[in-house]
């Protein structure tokens, strides 16, 4: 195993990224939006011009666009190959966002038929020797499991947790701090923090990040599995958020119009021109979506910290990283 150099400079990467590979929009499915529009080849060139030292994708569930940096830039031997994996709990509708860095397209095809079990992705995962982080750890849970159950979970499951994401609001990203940084009779060491912007326009690369000492993306990798790691840049806030969803948006009506990759049929382009401009009143609205998902995130944060408070100081259940994917769901069922 590469081990990382205390002598080295501290080595700087993006940790959350997407590109045009990340996959279509959850909301209005029938127009087929993607959820990100950026070139890949773009985004590493962003990356580097923003100061990143090192450079990844993390599309969600495909490592299509890592293959096609890779191709087309054969020679960039700073860039990690990743994604953003979307699991579930099971028996419940709690889906969860796992980071894994430094993968392969074996790795990637032997965890897509997991995912329906974040215990046996994660538990793949340690297998592989692969460095995973549990990302943005509040924004899909809603309490479908109580929080203690919850917060055992993110902190067995991976090495690391993302503590500042640059979509999710200060108050979230302190309270994954909280999370990575505790210590029970158990776990005695904490977790590694992780940084990265979630950007999905080409606007925010490189504004949220993670250091790690190195002088290559091995020494890099050795740093983060070693916990050697600090995080840096800007939280997200209602004018980010606001600023990406416009982002999205334009870039979607762009390619309606023929500009930039074409993944729809003429006839979708055209419905999509078609629905578009009967409801154009409603799509100059992203700052009133940013605003009610912030003031929502901000609620469930603040009793989730006070909830949290009184946790940290109960004795915690065994770690679920000494047993097997099925007795870890038995554990914190």
């Amino acid at each position: 195993m590469i081990q990382p150099h205390s002598s080295s400079r501290m080595l700087r990467a993006d940790l959350h990224v997407h590109s045009y590979h990340s996959g279509h929009a959850g909301h209005l499915r029938i127009l087929r939006a993607r959820d990100c529009y950026s070139d890949p080849v773009t985004v590493y060139l962003t990356a580097k011009a923003r100061g990143m030292d090192i450079v990844t994708i993390t599309d969600h569930d495909s490592i299509d666009g890592c293959l096609e940096v890779l191709s087309r830039r054969p020679d960039a031997n700073d860039f990690i190959m990743s994604e953003e994996i979307e699991c579930r709990f099971p028996d419940s509708d709690l889906k969860v966002h796992i980071g894994a860095y430094g993968i392969d397209e074996r790795i990637h095809r032997d965890v897509q038929p997991l995912r329906g079990s974040v215990f046996e992705v994660a538990a793949y995962l340690r297998s592989h020797d692969i460095f995973c982080s549990f990302n943005h750890p509040f924004f899909f849970f809603s309490e479908q499991i109580p929080l203690e159950t919850y917060v055992e979970a993110v902190r067995a499951l991976c090495p690391a947790i993302e503590v500042r994401n640059g979509t999710m609001l200060e108050a979230h990203n302190q309270l994954a701090a909280s999370l990575a940084g505790a210590t029970t009779a158990r776990q005695r060491v904490p977790l590694v923090g992780i940084g990265g912007s979630d950007a999905h326009t080409l606007g925010r690369i490189g504004t949220t990040y993670t250091e790690a000492p190195g002088a290559n993306r091995e020494e890099f990798l050795a740093s983060l599995k070693a916990g050697v790691a600090r995080v840096g840049g800007r939280h997200g806030s209602v004018l980010r958020e606001a600023r990406e969803i416009y982002g999205v948006v334009a870039m979607y009506w762009a390619s309606l119009l023929g500009h930039g990759r074409q993944s729809l049929s003429w006839r979708r382009r055209a419905f999509g021109i078609a629905f578009s401009a009967v409801s154009m009143p409603f799509e100059f609205m992203p700052l009133a979506v940013a605003v009610v998902h912030k003031r929502g995130e901000a609620r469930r944060v603040a009793a989730y910290s006070r909830q949290w408070q009184s946790i940290a100081a109960m004795p915690q259940p065994s770690s679920c990283r000494d047993v097997d994917a099925r007795r870890c769901a038995e554990l914190i069922s």
